[in-house]
């Protein structure tokens, strides 16, 4: 048959397709003689045709020659081109590898000889940029807009019809199953053999299931991290171009969504829910039906399975073909991924992710995009005949709460191995005869400090301890399934009803038989241990704990067995739209930690505490120097509160005892305290003491600070990302002078020495203009702009101009003071000088509102110029109280010694990883205030904005509370809480060092 004559191709008759073998040579030959275009080829990888870049003497690329397997004719080529076309006109904003084409329309392509037989070639338009391939960890905006480009080719392609869709191919998940049956056997271990049939058999009779409901129609079929292209400005890497053709067939329109999602598992930390983003993505331009998303998991699975089948066989076949034998180690990889838990729980988080967990969720006719259901009660058991424990009532049952919000965490006690069992055993000394946990809710016991992922803290069944002998009896008739020492099972509707004891006791029912409502199961003793769950009957193995990201698919396949035991049915889960309410009703300017936030209710020491019962490290928290939630300081608040909480204008001692405290911590002439609720305030203030002590209205600040809310801290703040507009909208009597930043300001390294005399020139200038300042104000170590040191000599330069001419030097001390450096309880003495007024707030009240002023009486006096001064609860007794304690607990746990050593080794590890990753420009900072600055550069310094921020999703994922700071949002400002000690800091590097390799900047 001549080759232009059109032959449909079928791989079960067709058998292997070993890619064309063409050397680069040939390849220049065939562009340069047929298809008009002199370059120089580099073979690039595929499994089944031979495609080269072509590049011009300069390195220029020109296009891709695609030289295709000489199974596929001129007729699947043209659809293959069509279809690319087709989809260029109706998404221009995706980049398209389409055909090249002579002036007068007509395709370049032609046919060469092979040693397979004439093959049809042809140039292809070169996408630069580069695939998504490789083992970079995929990010979510990534993953969704792989899963809305795929959604988008879909669409195009709906009514695209032609007869170079006729064929069966491989790849074509109709035909997964005899593919595996097929070339299984090439598959080496007998273990993966196996697991590949079992894993096969098993998605394919749920597929089966609907295939007669599945909508077919042209689809590109490899629409993979291979075949799609990032954007060439994309931070991170996001797809815009689109790719390689070569399996374009006819097959069901919802596998190009599971062919999509399956290559995403075997990218570094990419686990089955992190693709679910793809997921809604896909599902908002091109609605699933409600029979595609039951089939959508199995369908992965099924890719998974074809593509270890297949690659062992290709590679067996096609022993040169090295692009086939280096995919098999991540083949294998995406299938066992895809594997990792049941497909019923997959695709009940499928259906949670487009808004149809429910049948009611789907509406008649044609498919729609539905909004998210709310979060829904966990399935109770029916009402049973008897209750399970007999003589058992609700009354005799206590409830043991092990959730993040249950008083009996407090102080750390979720920490503690035995604590489920300890606290049982009190409620059971204090009379209680049964003592249950809550099904399905998250026991924060389960959560280690520590942990880059997320712990199986969600149990699908319920934890008893006995006070007293109970029978435990069938709730109802069913069959027994089961009945051993130590386990019973029993059929219970469309359940199993398990049973698990000690093995000590021995059931009193025989397996094989049905037992009749109220007949003895088990004589349980007084002090046993049993765990009680509602099971799938013939469904998969159910873990009695399972992680939150997949917890409401397990739970879909059980029922909660409370009311078995005359408890009623587990509540309604945490609500979903909490964020959204927070948005309704909470100024949207007020911003949250990411896109995404975990719900976070529960501090201790160094960690916070989510809902799911996740612990993250904090890295960010300078509010709470002691560690969240400290004893002393909630003991100290606690007592205060039951005696006494006023203003400060009525007469306590605490008030007396905080302020000498805090002035005896100044040098002199610092002796004067004014105490307030925040940061903002104390600026605010000290902008006024200063002005109103010299009479002179103008202030000068340093541009890339941040100050307050105020009015008078806001107009001397100057940080770009806390307004952007910061420089163009001052108030006419704030004037600013350059950032004395050493790392990228406009003097770097040891020029930085000429910030000071520049600052100081500014200063003079104004008294020369006839408006002397009558405030300098700035950062003693500059926080906001990633923790960098001032340059040595700044402020005694900058402090005698001002003084000079009769103006006040402040200093805020907001972020850095209280020990935080380590070597200095204040910034100002990095810098061996005495401001005249000084700031504080933050580490002041560990988390309570506390601020203060201090300064010399000399200046606190002049304030009766403009008035008097009262704060309703600056100063109060609880706030002076919290502000003892504090300083008494840095005192007393050496909290700032803690800042010297374990941020030493902090540092030396954060400098150790700069070593390593050269997108770390800078490591700033002291003590434990430091900051990471990441680049793109480190000759340009251009900021790595966008890396940063995805750094900070991803360090979430492993567990690390982490944020961006500076004026480009490209510094991870590392502020924890003092207490924080070396294991966990060693988790944190170990964690950046992880996140970095994952996403890239390794090498």
């Amino acid at each position: 048959m001549p080759h232009h004559a059109h032959r449909a191709v079928d791989f079960f008759a067709h058998g292997a397709l070993p890619a064309p073998r063409m050397t680069t040579a040939q390849a220049e030959f065939v562009a340069a003689r047929h298809l008009g275009l002199t370059a120089r080829a580099t073979a690039l990888g595929s499994q089944q045709d031979a495609n080269f870049l072509l590049l011009a003497d300069d390195g220029t690329a020109l296009a891709i020659l695609k030289i295709a397997n000489p199974a596929f004719g001129p007729v699947e080529v043209e659809a293959q081109d069509t279809a690319a076309d087709l989809i260029a006109a109706a998404h221009p904003e995706l980049r398209v590898a389409t055909v090249l084409r002579h002036c007068d329309g007509s395709p370049r392509r032609t046919t060469v000889d092979t040693g397979g037989g004439p093959a049809v070639a042809r140039l292809l338009r070169h996408l630069p940029g580069g695939p998504l391939t490789g083992s970079r960890h995929l990010s979510p905006g990534t993953v969704a807009a792989m899963g809305a480009i795929t959604a988008k080719v879909g669409n195009a392609l709906r009514d695209f019809r032609h007869p170079g869709l006729d064929r069966v191919l491989q790849w074509d998940l109709r035909h997964a199953s005899r593919v595996v049956a097929e070339l299984a056997e090439y598959i080496d271990e007998p273990d993966r053999r196996t697991a590949v049939r079992t894993a096969t058999a098993h998605a394919w009779a749920e597929v089966d299931n609907h295939a007669a409901a599945l909508p077919s129609q042209a689809v590109h079929l490899d629409l993979t991290d291979d075949n799609l292209i990032r954007s060439l400005d994309g931070h991170p890497p996001k797809p815009d171009g689109i790719i390689d053709f070569g399996d374009l067939t006819t097959s069901w329109a919802v596998s190009e969504l599971a062919v999509s999602l399956s290559s995403m598992l075997h990218h570094d930390g990419v686990e089955p829910h992190h693709v679910l983003p793809a997921v809604r993505a896909f599902h908002a331009v091109r609605p699933l039906s409600a029979q595609e998303a039951e089939v959508v998991w199995p369908l992965v699975v099924l890719r998974a399975a074809v593509l270890v089948a297949s690659g062992h066989h290709q590679a067996c076949v096609d022993e040169d073909n090295a692009y086939a034998t280096a995919a098999l180690d991540h083949e294998w990889l995406i299938f066992e991924q895809a594997t990792r838990l049941p497909h019923q729980v997959m695709t009940r988080l499928v259906k949670d992710a487009i808004g149809a967990a429910d049948a009611s969720a789907w509406a008649d006719g044609p498919a729609r995009t539905v909004a998210p259901t709310p979060a829904v009660a966990p399935t109770p058991a029916a009402a049973p005949a008897h209750r399970l424990l007999r003589g058992v009532t609700a009354t005799d049952i206590t409830t043991l709460d092990l959730s993040t919000g249950a008083d009996s965490m407090d102080h750390g006690a979720w920490l503690a191995a035995d604590t489920e069992h300890r606290q049982a055993r009190a409620a059971l000394a204090d009379g209680a005869s049964v003592v249950a946990t809550h099904y399905a809710q998250a026991r924060l016991t389960r959560a280690p400090a520590l942990s880059a992922e997320s712990p199986a803290t969600v149990p699908t069944g319920i934890d008893l301890w006995l006070g007293r002998a109970v029978v435990a009896q069938a709730p109802a008739a069913g069959e027994v399934l089961a009945a051993a020492p130590g386990r019973v099972e029993i059929a219970y509707g469309a359940r199993v009803l398990t049973l698990s004891f000690p093995d000590t006791v021995k059931p009193v029912v025989d397996a094989g038989r049905t037992a009749r409502a109220g007949e003895d199961l088990a004589v349980l003793p007084a002090g046993a241990s049993v765990h009680v769950a509602l099971l799938p009957a013939g469904g998969p193995l159910v873990p009695r704990l399972v992680r939150p990201e997949y917890a409401a698919g397990w739970l879909a396949l059980t029922a909660d067995p409370g009311p078995l035991l005359g408890l009623p049915a587990a509540g309604r889960a945490e609500p979903a739209d909490l964020l959204a309410r927070r948005g309704a009703v909470f100024a949207t300017v007020q911003e949250h930690y990411y896109a995404d936030p975990p719900r976070i209710e529960r501090g201790w020491r160094h960690h916070l505490l989510s809902v799911e019962g996740r612990s993250y490290l904090d890295i960010v928290n300078n509010v709470t120097p002691l560690g969240h939630a400290h004893p002393r300081v909630e003991k100290a608040v606690a007592r205060q509160l039951r005696r006494l909480n006023t203003n400060s204008r009525f007469h306590y001692a605490s008030v007396v005892e905080f302020t000498e405290r805090l002035a005896s911590l100044l040098p002199e002439p610092l002796d004067t305290v004014f105490l307030v609720n925040s940061g903002s305030e104390a600026v605010d203030l000290g902008l006024r003491l200063a002005v109103g002590a010299t009479g002179q209205h103008d202030v000068v600040a340093v541009r890339e600070a941040y100050h307050g809310w105020t009015h008078a801290s806001d107009a001397v703040s100057t940080s770009l990302q806390d307004n952007p507009n910061a420089l163009a909208t001052r108030p006419s009597w704030v004037h600013t002078v350059d950032s004395p930043n050493a790392y990228r300001g406009r003097h770097r390294g040891v020029r930085a020495a000429c910030y000071g005399p520049e600052a100081a020139a500014v200063v003079d200038e104004l008294a020369a203009s006839g408006r002397p300042a009558g405030a300098f104000v700035s950062e003693t170590f500059y926080g906001n702009a990633g923790g960098v040191a001032l340059p040595d000599g700044y402020l005694a330069e900058v402090y005698a101009a001002v003084r000079r001419h009769g103006g006040l030097a402040v200093a805020d001390e907001v972020q850095v003071g209280y020990g935080r450096l380590g070597q200095w309880f204040w910034g100002f003495e990095q810098q061996q000088v005495v401001p005249d007024v000084v700031c504080v707030a933050k580490a002041m009240g560990n988390g309570h509102p506390l601020g203060a002023v201090i300064t010399s009486k000399a200046v606190a006096d002049r304030y009766r110029d403009q008035g008097y001064f009262f704060s309703s609860t600056g100063g109060s007794p609880v706030s002076s109280v919290v502000g003892l304690t504090v300083l008494d607990t840095l005192r007393d746990e050496d909290l700032q010694g803690n800042a010297v050593r374990v941020g030493g080794r902090l540092k030396s590890r954060l400098l150790a990883l700069a070593a390593d990753y050269g997108v770390i420009g800078a490591v700033h900072g002291s003590g434990l205030y430091l900051g990471l600055e990441l680049v793109r550069d480190r000759g340009t310094l251009e900021p790595a904005t966008e890396e940063t921020a995805e750094l900070c999703d991803r360090l979430l994922d492993l567990g690390v509370v982490v944020q961006p700071t500076g004026d480009h949002l490209n510094i991870l400002k590392i502020k924890p809480p003092l207490c924080i000690d070396a294991a966990a800091v060693d988790f944190f590097a170990d964690m950046l060092d992880r996140a970095l390799e994952e996403l890239g900047h390794g090498g």
